[in-house]
Parts: C-alpha cells; sequence; structure tokens
C-alpha cells in the first residue's frame, strides 16, 4: 500500500501564495502514477483540481487554471502544487491521490478511479 504525506497547507491574505507538498512512500509509484490534487470546502463536493500523468502531461480545473501549477519530482517521489493569486474560494481541505492509470472521474480532470489518498492539509485564504 502506498502511502502519501501532503505538507505546505495554512493561512495567506487573498492574492498570496502557498506551495503544497505530497510525498509518496513509493518513488515507483510516483514516477508512474498519475498524480493529482483534489480539494474539499465544508457543504461542497470534492473537487480535482490539477493533474500530472506519468509523461509529465497536466491538467487543471478550470476554476484554478492559470493561478495554480502542478510540477512532480520523480526523483523525491514528491508532487507539488504551486498556488499563486489565491482566493477565498479557494479555501479548503486539500488532498493529494495517486491513482494507476490516467482516467478523470467525471467533473475531474485526471487522476479517477481507484488510487491512495493522503490526509489533507488545510488551506486557508483570507480576504
Amino acid at each position: 500500500q502506498v502511502q502519501l504525506v501532503e505538507s505546505g497547507g495554512g493561512s495567506v491574505e487573498a492574492g498570496g501564495s502557498l506551495t503544497l507538498s505530497c510525498t509518496a512512500t513509493s518513488t515507483l509509484t510516483a514516477r508512474n502514477d498519475c498524480m493529482g490534487w483534489f480539494r474539499q470546502a465544508p457543504g461542497k463536493e470534492r473537487e480535482e483540481v490539477a493533474a500530472i500523468d506519468a509523461d509529465l502531461s497536466t491538467t487543471y480545473a478550470d476554476s484554478v487554471r492559470g493561478r495554480f501549477t502542478i510540477s512532480k519530482d520523480n526523483a523525491k517521489g514528491t508532487v507539488h502544487l504551486q498556488m499563486n493569486s489565491l482566493k477565498p474560494e479557494d479555501t479548503a481541505m486539500y488532498f493529494c491521490k495517486t491513482a494507476p492509470s490516467w482516467g478523470p472521474d467525471s467533473g475531474g480532470v485526471g487522476c479517477g478511479g481507484f488510487g491512495y489518498w493522503g490526509q489533507g492539509v488545510q488551506v486557508t485564504v483570507l480576504s
């Protein structure tokens, strides 16, 4: 079983930036799998915001495109989410997920179906 550990959450003022990181216990998983970032705000459905495939191709939700950047360090087994121009509506719990194959769920952008999840980190954007 793959374990994912997220870090980098916190509070920031609107317009600010944060970088989230997710490290997989298996570098092979990080290299070969789809890795994505999801978020869920209270009372809202979980939303996949960014995904990066084994070939380093990336996709983004419309809500974050142009502001968020997903990247991966295969040697370290780590995926990052650089979040710029943050808005109060970006406030949510953010989760990292790895999925063995690319294939978005309905409404998703890449890492759908079966996979492993991290424990989540809170991101709060203050207005």
